[in-house]
């Protein structure tokens, strides 16, 4: 379903750690919306919603509401490191088409 490296949940859980706010895990989702149709949204959730699909990693979970999984599918969640820009990217092989940015697809 959905890969993470190692530097995507390093970062998932110190933003775990340093949140005040009780955090079972993190949400992924796909909205409509971006440059190319669709966009990722993340977040931390304190648990997952009842149609969500749940993916472990490290004692890490991911949910991933049930529109959002045919999207998602294959996809690797990376966090990056670079002078420009850090974050999270998307590495989607279900994207045709992606933005500059890397948070919009179609």
């Amino acid at each position: 379903m959905i890969n993470l490296t190692d530097s995507a949940v390093n970062a998932i859980k110190s933003a775990i750690s340093s949140s005040t706010h009780p955090t079972g895990g993190l949400r992924v989702i796909v909205e409509a919306g971006g440059c190319n149709g669709f966009k990722y949204k993340m977040g931390l959730a304190e648990e997952p919603k009842p149609d969500d699909t749940v993916i472990e990693r490290d004692g890490l979970k991911v949910f991933v509401d049930n529109k959002s999984r045919e999207h998602l599918a294959g996809t690797t969640i990376d966090f990056v490191m670079a002078l420009e820009r850090s974050g999270f990217t998307f590495h989607n092989p279900n994207a045709t088409v992606s933005c500059s940015c890397g948070k919009s697809f179609s």
